[in-house]
């Protein structure tokens, strides 16, 4: 083996606590949603800079939207929604530019240690998005009347279903029948089917890479 890659392959082994402990398989998820209806939420809304001292992904559910969803106190705010017993699942719908400001992964981290797999939006931030694909969220953007539509059909059943087909990648409002199809990156999209994270990718491909190695010539 390449000792280059083999060097790399003992560290990210040597860091694997550090890696989402959450890694699935995505293929079809029906869930219903929790409604975020507010555009412009930035990533120090997501996750608070108090909290980005840590440097692995354990806990950082616990303070999702933190300031939205806890007193000073530390008591929960009633009129949040994710306090809401009403409104359940694992898929977050917010408003246009989700995810903008900083480029913290841990937003990212927070919306999956919360137990979200799937964002829908009109718009995100593009490092944000990513941010989301690295850490098997699933971001999927919708025109904005196809997310106005479906907050509606939120706001007068908390139990309207959503179905987010990633192999064929399209989203479906099961409570008024609306679809739309929605783009991901091939290799974000091979990643999410298979479950696989960058290094994961990595560590399948090394006898591609040893092959590819194997045939160079250096002068």
């Amino acid at each position: 083996m390449n000792r280059i890659f083999e060097g790399y392959l003992a560290f990210t082994e040597s860091n694997n606590r550090n890696r989402i402990a959450m890694k699935q398989k995505f293929d079809v998820i029906t869930s219903t949603c929790i409604p975020l209806p507010l555009e412009n939420v930035d990533t120090d809304q997501i996750i608070p800079a108090r909290f980005l001292k840590a440097t692995d992904k354990e806990g950082f559910g616990d303070n999702l939207f933190r300031d939205w969803r806890y007193e000073k106190d530390g008591t929960l705010k009633s009129d949040f929604v994710l306090n809401d017993p009403s409104y359940s699942g694992c898929i977050l719908v917010a408003g246009k530019n989700f995810g903008s400001g900083s480029s913290r992964e841990h937003a990212a981290w927070a919306i999956a240690g919360y137990g979200f797999r799937v964002v829908i939006s009109s718009f995100f931030a593009d490092i944000h998005k990513n941010n989301e694909l690295n850490n098997f969220v699933l971001p999927v953007v919708v025109s904005e009347d196809f997310l106005q539509r479906l907050f509606q059909s939120i706001e007068q059943n908390h139990q309207t279903q959503v179905k987010v087909d990633l192999p064929n990648q399209m989203v479906t409002n099961l409570g008024n029948g609306d679809s739309e199809r929605f783009e991901i990156n091939s290799y974000k999209k091979h990643c999410l089917l298979n479950g696989l994270d960058d290094i994961d990718f990595l560590i399948q491909s090394h006898q591609k890479i040893e092959e590819f190695e194997s045939k160079r010539h250096l002068c």
